[in-house]
């Protein structure tokens, strides 16, 4: 089962560019599903999503499933909080996600998380900040994507940034946490400050999660690594 989320695959989006290395053309061959967490332009990118085949299941908030029909996909799905989809054997739904609404794009759809299940059970965070409600996703989690830092030298409400993403984990309690949302897209005229910019998230992170849930397992995995995440007991 393959699951791509909030694919930007340019090396440059508006007044973002891109530092990271480019996904190669085997990362999005044989994909069962691509899951858009909103459609702000750093998570939902057309010509990103132009690259993948039109036969491929999209996954989307409410209120985005137009913008992803016209861009040729048959197979769309709209979810809201709560909801659910069925690929293959495995449930994808839709959960709560604390990110404001109204950039350019958005086109009146939510933002959401997604909770990814079949015998291990993944969430994938999106944009959000710390929310109470994230205790209730807790209870054999396996792995937790969780965004850390952004694009810019600031980030405002509706974002985590490493420390309350560490605090994120005492609430969700996953066996493995990934720090996602860092290491890739910064904004034009910062290149002399990008490398802590870029490079300095994760770190604290882990740091941060060591001291206030030292059971879960954080993994740094860099833009074109690979970690696997062992069946619990294993």
């Amino acid at each position: 089962m393959r699951v791509l989320t909030d694919p930007v695959l340019r090396r440059r989006v508006a007044h973002l560019l891109r530092e990271a290395p480019l996904a190669g053309e085997e990362a999005l061959g044989a994909l069962d599903a691509v899951v858009v967490s909103h459609m702000h332009h750093d998570h939902f990118d057309p010509p990103s999503l132009r690259r993948i085949g039109r036969g491929t299941q999209l996954i989307v908030p409410r209120g985005a499933g137009k913008a992803c029909e016209k861009l040729g996909f048959g197979q769309v799905t709209e979810l809201g909080v709560g909801e659910s989809a069925r690929v293959g054997t495995t449930t994808i739904t839709g959960t709560y996600a604390a990110h404001r609404e109204g950039r350019l794009l958005a086109r009146g759809s939510e933002a959401i998380g997604f909770l990814i299940s079949r015998t291990e059970r993944v969430y994938f965070a999106g944009d959000t900040d710390i929310f109470p409600e994230m205790r209730n996703l807790c209870g054999e989690l396996d792995l937790a994507l969780l965004p850390v830092g952004g694009w810019g030298p600031k980030l405002g409400p509706g974002h985590l940034d490493a420390h309350r993403a560490a605090e994120a984990l005492t609430l969700l309690e996953p066996r493995v946490a990934v720090p996602i949302h860092w290491g890739t897209l910064y904004r034009m005229g910062m290149a002399r400050s990008r490398r802590a910019l870029l490079g300095d998230p994760p770190h604290e992170f882990a740091r941060e999660a060591a001291r206030v849930a030292p059971a879960v397992d954080v993994r740094i995995v860099q833009p074109g690594e690979t970690t696997i995440v062992e069946p619990a007991g294993a």
